[in-house]
């Protein structure tokens, strides 16, 4: 499929999630076969003001594209300029976050707090369309409060302004993360708009790729959680969808060898001892399901540097 003209090989994406998805993992991702991700979300106004922080959540590595950065703001001039700044880290894609529930980011009248408001998101992505040269996507949710469905309303507001795609998370604002995403809504959107649309939402497995490809006719399905401690998801996916090929889960050797240079990845541009405080809550995820998981889960809550680390690995791949 396409976005604007940028090419995406493959059959899942990596969402946009704060704290998690940094260049690391996104490097590690697609080493497993992610066809496209998405940074973490960027504030326009922090980025204007110089804001140190906004800048190195822009930076992307060649060797993990197409790739997009994301931004979030309420203020269509702000935007556009915040998007002109951006391209100096040669984003393939800008996405605008249209979605975010988190009570910091809507308490400021951004996030999913825009999707009571159409028209402000039609003119954010205008505005943003209009400044930069490459495509523009935004992330919505299927509404605000519990049982709201703008979901429609609000991507056919993004196409007018000219999105190139519109990723769908099917659930509100309200409901977070905890029901079952809403597949119908997804599919509702995908029937109302030209544009591609990407379905985002409860894919943990591989028969959940696939099923909610059946389900919502999208053109491509974005991964968040699912990928937390397990990103060989997107190879499963892809050797389900592509080849008809149901995987089996990789040893345990691999898992550990993965977390710990995913984990040098990051020590790489954030120094040892950020990129190992950081690996404490990815160390949780990659050990998941293991025996003993919980005591695993309270070392890897002390570890500080790559040597332990290493250790930990080692004596988990060992048993």
């Amino acid at each position: 499929m396409f976005i604007g003209n940028v090419e995406i090989k493959g059959m899942a994406a990596l969402a946009p999630m704060a704290g998690v998805a940094d260049r690391a993992f996104r490097q590690i991702c697609v080493d497993f076969g992610a066809a496209y991700t998405v940074g973490e979300m960027v504030s326009c106004k922090g980025l204007l003001f110089g804001d140190r922080k906004s800048r190195e959540l822009l930076a992307l590595d060649d060797t993990a594209r197409p790739a997009a950065v994301q931004l979030f703001g309420d203020d269509p001039a702000i935007m556009a300029k915040a998007a002109e700044l951006a391209m100096a880290y040669r984003p393939d894609i800008i996405d605008i976050n249209l979605g975010c529930p988190a009570p910091k980011i809507v308490g400021n009248h951004c996030g999913s707090a825009l999707l009571a408001e159409p028209q402000l998101c039609e003119k954010l992505v205008r505005a943003v369309k209009d400044a930069v040269p490459v495509p523009v996507t935004a992330k919505i949710r299927r509404g605000f409060q519990k049982d709201e469905d703008v979901a429609v309303e609000v991507a056919r507001a993004v196409e007018a302004g000219g999105a190139d795609a519109v990723t769908v998370h099917g659930r509100t604002r309200a409901q977070m993360y905890a029901p079952p995403v809403d597949r119908d809504c997804i599919r509702r959107v995908k029937a109302a708009v030209s544009i591609p649309v990407i379905a985002n939402g409860d894919i943990f497995t591989a028969a959940d790729a696939a099923a909610m490809y059946e389900d919502t006719g999208c053109d491509l399905i974005m991964v968040g959680r699912g990928a937390l401690g397990a990103p060989w998801l997107f190879t499963e996916i892809n050797a389900l969808l592509c080849e008809g090929r149901t995987l089996p889960p990789p040893p345990l050797s691999r898992r550990m060898a993965t977390l710990f240079r995913q984990t040098a990845l990051a020590a790489d541009y954030k120094g040892e001892r950020v990129a190992v405080l950081e690996a404490r809550k990815h160390a949780a995820w990659y050990m998941r399901g293991l025996p003993g998981a919980a005591a695993l889960r309270v070392e890897a809550g002390k570890l500080t540097t790559l040597e332990e680390l290493a250790r930990l690995c080692t004596r988990v791949t060992e048993g």
